[in-house]
């Protein structure tokens, strides 16, 4: 199903973050992107839209990386997350009902962390060819 609502994305890669964006949009989602911490949270916090995902890198620069997304949904409870990083992260480091996502990920694997946030009634399912 396409995604049609705005999904935050928080990377402090160029790169990645344009790639994150132009993933989401090809899905239908209305992506906004941001390289730190600060300015997603000023805005998920003062504009009232309807935000149901953020996709944020662990090594966020700036100071509240570690505490970004308990602060998002301290005032926005339902909004999903899914959490990406570069290196290996113990379960204990990844906030509740968080999807993990080990970089670098797949096109698939966004494209299935975003689905299971959003659309958790809808699974999707990687085709593999016979040979795999």
């Amino acid at each position: 199903l396409p995604i049609e609502d705005a999904v935050i994305v928080v990377e402090d890669d160029s790169t990645l973050r344009s790639l994150m964006a132009d993933i989401l949009a090809e899905v239908g989602a209305k992506p906004m992107a941001f390289e730190t911490a600060g300015d997603p949270l000023t805005h998920l916090l003062e504009i009232h839209g309807d935000y149901p995902l953020m996709i944020v890198d662990q090594s966020l620069p700036g100071q509240i990386q570690d505490e970004f997304i308990e602060l998002v949904r301290s005032r926005r409870p339902t909004i999903a997350s899914i959490l990406t990083s570069a290196y290996l992260l113990d379960p204990t480091q990844v906030p509740p009902s968080t999807i993990y996502s080990h970089k670098p990920w797949s096109l698939d694997d966004l494209v299935a962390a975003v689905t299971t946030s959003l659309q958790p009634g809808h699974p999707i399912f990687k085709i593999t060819s016979p040979q795999e």
